[in-house]
């Protein structure tokens, strides 16, 4: 069963949010953090991607950059940038793209339930990764960024999210440069807040959305801290880790696309012999064609847009991992007549989140800096939920949720 816990939260003051808030660390590399940063002292990027205040050059990961974490984040507080609630609260955190509102509740997750399976996952974790994030929770002392969590919808959850919201005037409102909106209201009722803990608390599982790496290295620094507290009970704040929880009929994936250096030797008419194989090729033109189904794939090459359709027996839909258009397209395509096999490490492929649009995918190809581009249809929550459920783990660069959660709205210290 699903624990949810309130928690003190450090947090800006209304006034100062929008400058506080930004987008989460690993959105964004260390140049666009200074540029996002620039003449804005007040952005959690100093926090979270501290080496934009070293010189250019500076090795992230050494420890002269996570010590900086820290003492940006006392200078946050001593500055009153970020004040701690008096009282323990759960947080209502909305976002709206495209007309869409999606409200999770903001409130800190379990480590027993990572270390149980209660809460589930979809995508291996690096190890290089989990120790850069637990470096930077063990020093900060701190949960910096939340978690981008999934429930199953529970109506009576989403009554008491929907009561407030009307009924309650948001703590922030604000609307960044992307476009999308931000609303942050406080649960400070005592007796909604142990409804909801009980509610929760009925919620067979809950699923990590984004945030893997985070939450791994959350629920690691909580266990170390265990062994290391000799008086440990099991109250401790470490015990918690910071996390939006998003019912998942609130929730859409986008599609997250390939592009590839060069064709294996091969020229682009042998490549779509190779391609009848296994797909129904279609020429589609010189205008962006975006797959409206599974099974079937958008291929950018030489200027024009080509529709790919996976013929009848070559994947299985009883398979939830079979089934993924991700998968499909690397045994068929970047494995078979690429040589891609691992696309962790191999530098001939990279990765275009849907929220750049197919032109993107046009763009790195006519530029020269790529060859093809390959477009996915995007996957759905259930195939998620399928694929944790199962205890599978979905190839990677599987999944893109939109919008991402600003960091800095509210910080749960682990003291």
């Amino acid at each position: 069963m699903a624990i949810l816990k309130p928690f003190r939260g450090l947090r800006p003051h209304k006034g100062i949010a929008p400058l506080v808030a930004s987008r989460p660390y690993d959105v964004l590399n260390s140049d666009e953090a200074r540029v996002e940063a620039y003449a804005n002292p007040l952005s959690l990027l100093h926090i979270i991607k501290p080496e934009i205040d070293f010189p250019l050059g500076i090795d992230e990961h050494c420890p002269e950059v996570y010590q900086k974490a820290l003492d940006n984040l006392e200078l946050f507080k001593e500055n009153g940038w970020l004040r701690k609630d008096e009282e323990e609260y759960l947080y209502i955190y909305a976002q709206t793209m495209e007309g869409r509102t999606q409200y999770g509740i903001v409130g800190c997750a379990s480590v027993d339930d990572y270390l149980n399976g209660v809460i589930k996952k979809h995508e291996l974790t690096r190890s290089d990764k989990e120790e850069d994030r637990m470096k930077h929770v063990r020093i900060t002392d701190a949960n910096m960024e939340p978690v981008f969590f999934a429930y199953p919808a529970v109506k009576e959850i989403d009554n008491i999210v929907s009561s407030i919201v009307a009924t309650t005037k948001p703590e922030y409102d604000f609307i960044t440069k992307d476009g999308f909106g931000h609303h942050f209201w406080l649960i400070e009722n005592s007796g909604v807040i142990k409804r909801l803990v009980k509610l929760f608390a009925a919620i067979p599982a809950t699923y990590v959305a984004d945030g893997h790496h985070r939450t791994a290295a959350a629920a690691l620094v909580g266990k170390e801290k265990r062994a290391d507290n000799p008086n440990h009970n099991g109250t401790e704040e470490y015990n918690f880790f910071l996390a939006v929880h998003f019912p998942d009929n609130q929730l859409r994936i986008i599609d997250y696309n390939r592009v590839v250096k060069d064709l294996n030797g091969l020229t682009s008419d042998e490549l779509l012999k190779k391609l009848d194989e296994d797909f129904e090729v279609l020429k589609a033109g010189s205008e962006i064609y975006k797959p409206e189904a599974l099974h079937i794939f958008s291929m950018y090459l030489d200027g024009s847009w080509y529709k790919l359709t996976a013929k009848p027996g070559r994947y299985n839909d009883d398979d939830p991992i079979g089934v993924l258009d991700v998968t499909i397209l690397s045994a068929l395509v970047l494995d078979k007549i690429f040589g891609i096999i691992d696309l962790r490490t191999d530098k001939r492929i990279d990765f275009v989140g849907g929220i750049r649009g197919l032109g993107e995918l046009k763009r790195r190809v006519d530029s020269g800096e790529m060859k093809v581009a390959f477009a996915l249809y995007a996957v759905s929550m259930q195939q998620l939920i399928n694929i944790a459920d199962s205890g599978n783990i979905m190839p990677p660069k599987t999944t893109w949720f939109e919008p991402k959660l600003r960091s800095g709205l509210v910080v749960h210290e682990l003291h």
